[in-house]
């Protein structure tokens, strides 16, 4: 890669295509679009492309989106990413391409990094890019795209999953989360909490898709486990047992580990793990504590726990996600984008 290459912003190209939803267009646009360096120069440059040549594309409202940019955009881009359709044709009715979408595709460079929110996810998959690997999509729509699909391992309970250079996000709204986690991925924890924050979103939900699927109406009687997640997250640095959390619950262990999992779509021994994994990125990232220190503060106790932990959860050892991240926390202090139209954007 030229110095030139190494100066320039990442590119996002979003792929609009007939029939997308407006909330998730906007979804990069907002998230790479606040992420500055310390001199305040912006991190991501995000363009909108269509498959054919720039001009309207209609939405799933009421209105058409003028797009400047033609599919020659998808050769810039370091990262592309394709938003959900409502009419995708042949894409998800028989799992193949247009002869645009394919014509558009070929332009992506070898090594692009490759993401979709919802069922953008059958675009990539009918361009194959998805064949032999794990995917995700809306839970409402998993048992068909897997049909449609049988070679992609389809899991319906997660809100994203990265394997890699394609990543993939359930509906809609956890196209925030994947956007988020991705730049957490290039730029650690502090730059996407910062981010997070200006778009008033939690930067990291708990659990999966499992606690937004339909079921019948509990009875509002019935107690729910939060109390006892907000006890737990006040002491990460201590053993915490399952029967400690059931307790605050005034719970059976039993009872309360089905009720969690409803609630959060994940075990309880699997969301501290997850907690304790985001506790252990913000001291290694925001502190100068030992890796012995940082193991204690986040609960794991030793160091060599806190390396499995965050070798499983990231790939990387504590080491080496200090050395890649400890620099850019001061990243959430670069000046803010100034105000558009006069006002104050949250």
């Amino acid at each position: 890669m030229s110095p030139a290459q190494e100066s320039r912003p990442h590119r996002v190209v979003v792929l609009a295509l007939d029939g997308l939803l407006p909330f998730e267009l906007g979804i990069p646009h907002r998230i790479f679009g606040r992420p500055r360096d310390a001199e305040g120069r912006l991190l991501y440059d995000v363009v909108t492309c269509s498959a054919r040549p720039p001009g309207p594309v209609q939405t799933d409202a009421d209105f058409t989106i003028d797009v400047a940019h033609g599919p020659e955009a998808l050769a810039t881009a370091d990262t592309v990413i394709v938003p959900a359709s409502y009419e995708l044709g042949p894409v998800y009715e028989e799992g193949r391409l247009t002869e645009e979408l394919t014509a558009a595709l070929a332009r992506v460079r070898p090594g692009t990094r490759l993401a979709s929110i919802c069922t953008g996810v059958y675009v990539l998959a009918a361009a194959g890019y998805l064949d032999g690997r794990p995917a995700t999509t809306h839970w409402a729509d998993a048992e068909r795209f897997q049909r449609l699909f049988p070679r992609i391992d389809v899991d319906a309970d997660v809100l994203f999953i990265d394997d890699g250079d394609v990543l993939t996000s359930a509906g809609v709204a956890a196209g925030i989360d994947l956007c988020l986690h991705m730049v957490r991925r290039d730029h650690g924890t502090a730059v996407a909490n910062d981010v997070a924050r200006r778009t008033v979103v939690p930067p990291h939900r708990d659990g999966g898709q499992a606690q937004y699927i339909h079921r019948p109406v509990p009875d509002p009687q019935l107690a729910t486990t939060t109390a006892a997640r907000a006890w737990a997250l006040g002491r990460l640095h201590e053993p915490i047992q399952l029967r400690d959390m059931a307790e605050q619950e005034a719970m059976s262990v039993r009872t309360f580990t089905r009720r969690f999992r409803e609630e959060v779509g994940v075990s309880p021994g699997q969301w501290l793990t997850q907690q304790r994994v985001e506790r252990a990125r913000h001291l290694l990232e925001s502190t100068d504590l030992s890796v012995d220190q940082v193991a204690r503060g986040s609960g794991f106790g030793t160091a060599q726990s806190m390396r499995q932990h965050l070798q499983a959860a990231l790939g990387v050892t504590p080491t080496a996600y200090r050395r890649t991240f400890r620099a850019t926390t001061a990243l959430s202090a670069a000046p803010a984008a100034p105000a558009r139209r006069g006002r104050t954007e949250p």
